[in-house]
């Protein structure tokens, strides 16, 4: 159901100020937003991470990306706890959780130094989406291998 969902997103071709921001889009995008301020250092290059993953997953342009992290950033900076964006990414696809939870590791490896805050939200994260940790490791290491490869 939520691949047709995506789907759906991806061949909307309307301007993003038209384009109905999504829940499950929020939630993703606020996850993200949530992971790039755990150290509490939001630099650019996450921000770029975050761009490219939602242009990626929803099929947006540059500007709806943009959009959607700016209202993923107020939406994040106002909310008491994370489980209101858990709540409905836990709806997702395993797929999909493991595609956010990559994205994640991407936002906390990207500039070189894993915080213990960091550790621990991907871990909540993970228990509130239902993602075991082995899934989480693995998903670590693809994401490690492609930064070095990457470098």
């Amino acid at each position: 159901m939520l691949d047709k969902l995506f789907d759906r997103f991806r061949q909307e071709t309307s301007a993003p100020e038209t384009q109905e921001i999504d829940a499950l889009q929020l939630a993703f995008a606020a996850l993200l937003v949530e992971a790039a301020r755990a150290d509490e250092v939001y630099a650019r290059h996450e921000i770029a991470i975050i761009d490219r993953a939602l242009k990626s997953k929803f099929g947006l342009n540059d500007e709806g990306a943009a959009a959607l992290r700016t209202k993923a950033e107020s939406v994040q900076e106002n909310a008491t706890d994370i489980q209101r964006f858990t709540r409905i990414a836990k709806e997702m696809s395993n797929n999909e959780k493991i595609s956010l939870i990559e994205e994640i590791w991407e936002i906390i490896l990207s500039d070189g130094d894993r915080d213990s805050f960091e550790d621990t939200l991907v871990r909540r994260i993970c228990g509130l989406i239902y993602v075991d940790d082995r899934a989480s490791g693995e998903a670590r290491h693809r994401v490690e291998a492609r930064l070095k490869d990457g470098a």
